[in-house]
């Protein structure tokens, strides 16, 4: 059957899938998969439509949700070796972060809030507040398009960087069955490096706190940035950040004015904030004039305050990105998945 996909993205746009389907299990969402690849059928593979951004076209093939796999599976807990939890893909991502910190599994309570399903977060790398769920992941259990048939993947072998993985490299082959994490246990969180959450919970830079604490802090943080969902806040109807913060060389960075915010990477790049440009380019918060505007709380945000099509917000993150390349020499890279749309060049 059709189905509007602005019912289903928390951006709130784009068009009607040809096909919608719902699997109900594993075997069945492999069958999909396998039917759809056999005819030649392009496939869309949908969690919790938070990190994408959909054609006003919509998509001219199948539509696979995730939503209805659901099990969370603790393989083993030791003082010695901590929790090993397999979750499937369709688990909303922040009632398993709450589930870990009320079982004492530490690793993931800075990355609260964050919407979406568990299956999709190895494929973006997610992040926040210092946190990576690489660094908790022990492996990835895909469908491989390409050989038909289950593969699990070690986090080795799925290539994690800032906001990427193999998974996202090669977007069309992989389809995340299950994700394996590796928790120490505790009750204090791993050390906080992020300055702000550090201020926020009154601690200094590298010190820990009590998860829940922590939980509760990066929440208050992530509503008054408007990126906890809330149905009656437009603020909130976005892809959450639009863009990533670019990593750039270090000359490029020397470039930048001296108050622009600067975190030496491992690889001897320099990452700079995308917020920090946009705002200092001329784009402040609230920015537009149209259906789409800037977040009035964040300016990463690109947000839909009622009735924004797709192409009204593309038309503002060209216009913000473009912008920010002429302001600084630096070309911002959209974050969300692009469906059947791209930014004009």
């Amino acid at each position: 059957m059709a189905e509007r996909l602005a019912d289903h993205t928390t951006l709130r746009t784009g068009g009607e899938a040809r096909t919608w389907v719902e699997p109900e299990s594993e075997a069945e969402l492999i069958e999909v998969v396998r039917t759809a690849d056999a005819a030649g059928v392009p496939l869309l593979v949908l969690g919790g439509g938070s990190n994408v951004v959909v054609a006003d076209a919509g998509f001219d093939g199948t539509v696979v949700h995730t939503g209805r796999l659901r099990g969370v599976h603790t393989d083993d807990v030791a003082a010695c070796s901590g929790a090993f939890m397999t979750v499937a893909a369709g688990e909303p991502w922040d009632a398993f972060v709450a589930t870990t910190i009320a079982t004492r599994q530490v690793g993931i309570e800075a990355l609260s809030g964050i919407p979406g399903l568990v299956g999709a977060t190895p494929i973006q790398n997610v992040g926040a507040y210092g946190q990576e769920v690489s660094q908790t992941i022990a492996r990835v259990r895909v469908f491989d398009r390409a050989g038909q048939r289950v593969v699990t993947r070690s986090a080795v072998e799925c290539h994690f960087g800032y906001r990427s993985s193999l998974f996202k490299a090669v977007p069309d082959r992989f389809v995340v069955l299950t994700v394996s994490f590796q928790f120490r246990l505790g009750t204090l969180s791993t050390p906080i490096r992020y300055a702000e959450l550090a201020r926020t919970l009154g601690v200094e830079p590298g010190a820990r706190a009590p998860m829940t604490e922590v939980r509760e802090a990066v929440l208050a943080l992530r509503r008054g940035k408007g990126m906890v969902l809330d149905p009656e806040d437009r603020d909130t109807w976005s892809a959450g950040s639009f863009f990533t913060n670019p990593v750039v060389e270090p000359a490029v960075a020397d470039g930048l004015p001296r108050e622009a915010p600067r975190y030496p990477q491992p690889d001897g790049r320099v990452k700079t904030s995308a917020a920090w440009l946009i705002e200092h380019a001329g784009f402040s918060r609230g920015y537009g004039s149209g259906l789409a505007r800037l977040s009035t709380r964040h300016t990463l945000a690109i947000t839909n305050r009622g009735g924004a099509t797709t192409a009204d917000v593309l038309a503002l993150a060209a216009e913000i990105r473009d912008g920010v390349e002429r302001a600084y020499g630096i070309r911002l890279v959209p974050e969300p998945v692009l469906i059947g749309a791209g930014l004009d060049t």
